[in-house]
């Protein structure tokens, strides 16, 4: 059965990240990827080590492949949806409003949709000494005193400043008497860019990049961008998404989870509980995965072989045991035998041999295969770092406390 957690399966604490200015409105949920899952339970199989269930949930976190996040929808009491979001189905990028969705199809997927051709036109008539220009973005605007001067500037300030009040906006607009500059506006005056639409039965050509967008929220935007409740992300692909306020809010559930991996750790455990795998805590905190919950082996009462007895006698009466220590008691490799000296020279043109590696001696095996069968039952537990320990003989229970006596009923 896969354990409960709290705090205290956290040896090592992070300082906590204050959280994004009003983060949005969503749940989130963090997934090992199951392929991962299952090669990781085969490792702890075969190596019957115990391992710290929150070090491999964080060692999920930092690779991004080996997890997945699920973002959905959070409702309000009388059913709306707090915070709505909406998936670009070419590329899967999530978007917090359907205006960023737009925008960012306009922008990475424009010739999907759409060709601009440019051809030559009456360049504007008079002659101009001096542009506007906005320093903020750089963009370059017809002299004050042209007839499109106040559209182009209230356009630029919708599409890209729309949050900054006007006055300021104007503020910034500058005047640009440079020469090469206002030859740059005529130039581009000079010419006329159309947008064919593509992937459309009838052939259509729009004059401006606002028609552009208008034909595409009226023909293409059902099909290419959804509104959805939840949609789950491999870790990688969240990490890069487009939106800068989604980008910010992953970074910082990422911080969190890394610093208490809860929703991996809990996924995690249910995981390996299918496989098989078993669970406990060390020093009744921190909780660990392993094949076998510790089972206390009483040598009085059970009868063993010698080679357990001993194994288990050695651990027991040895600080920090490990399998180099246990075998090097118990078993020690014979040394190797040197080569008489008429054969350790080969004749001139042999070619020698590599020397094959040594075989278990039978002591070495029967250590080998008892230590398997005790950590495989749980009575010996080797754990991350290599040490070994037996499994503890379990405290005796305290007795049930006995019931009061009741006060005798008296008769009047």
């Amino acid at each position: 059965r896969p354990p409960r957690f709290d705090q205290r399966d956290q040896r090592t604490e992070r300082p906590q990240r204050e959280a994004p200015a009003q983060p949005p409105e969503l749940n989130t949920s963090f997934t090992p990827e199951e392929k991962g899952v299952e090669s990781l339970a085969r490792q702890i199989k075969m190596s019957g080590r115990a391992y710290p269930l929150f070090d491999i949930a964080r060692l999920i976190l930092e690779k991004p492949e080996r997890h997945s996040i699920t973002f959905s929808v959070k409702k309000k009491a009388d059913g709306q949806i707090a915070q709505p979001l909406f998936l670009c189905a070419l590329d899967e990028t999530l978007w917090l409003s359907e205006n960023e969705a737009v925008a960012h199809v306009l922008r990475k997927h424009f010739g999907t949709f759409y060709q601009a051709e440019r051809t030559a036109t009456e360049p504007p008539k008079g002659t101009y000494s001096f542009v506007a220009q906005c320093g903020l973005s750089g963009a370059i605007l017809c002299p004050p005193n042209h007839h499109d001067y106040q559209n182009q500037l209230h356009k630029l300030h919708t599409a890209r400043f729309s949050r900054m009040p006007f006055d300021v906006f104007k503020s910034n607009v500058k005047i640009v008497r440079d020469e090469e500059v206002v030859k740059k506006w005529v130039e581009d005056l000079s010419w006329k860019t159309e947008f064919v639409c593509l992937n459309i039965p009838e052939p259509l050509r729009l004059p401006n990049r606002e028609e552009v967008e208008k034909h595409f929220r009226a023909v293409h935007k059902e099909a290419i961008i959804k509104s959805v409740e939840s949609h789950t992300l491999n870790g990688g692909v969240a990490r890069e998404l487009k939106s800068p306020e989604l980008i910010r809010f992953v970074r910082f559930i990422w911080e969190d989870q890394r610093r208490f991996p809860l929703q991996i750790a809990t996924t995690l455990s249910q995981q390996f509980a299918r496989q098989g795998l078993q669970f406990f805590k060390v020093n009744k905190t921190v909780t660990h995965v392993s094949v076998a919950r510790p089972s206390f082996l009483d040598l009085e009462t059970t009868p063993v072989s010698e080679t357990i007895k001993r194994i288990v006698e050695f651990i027991n009466a040895t600080s920090k045991c490990t399998r180099r220590k246990l075998f090097d008691a118990l078993a020690p490799a014979a040394a190797p035998v040197a080569p008489p000296a008429a054969e350790a020279a080969p004749a001139s043109g042999e070619t020698v041999a590599a020397p094959a590696a040594p075989q278990p001696s039978a002591e070495q095996t029967a250590v080998n295969a008892d230590l398997h069968w005790l950590i495989h039952q749980g009575h010996v537990i080797e754990f991350a770092n290599g040490v070994l320990e037996t499994a503890k003989k379990p405290l005796p229970r305290p007795p049930k406390p006995q019931p009061k006596a009741g006060k005798p009923v008296t008769k009047e």
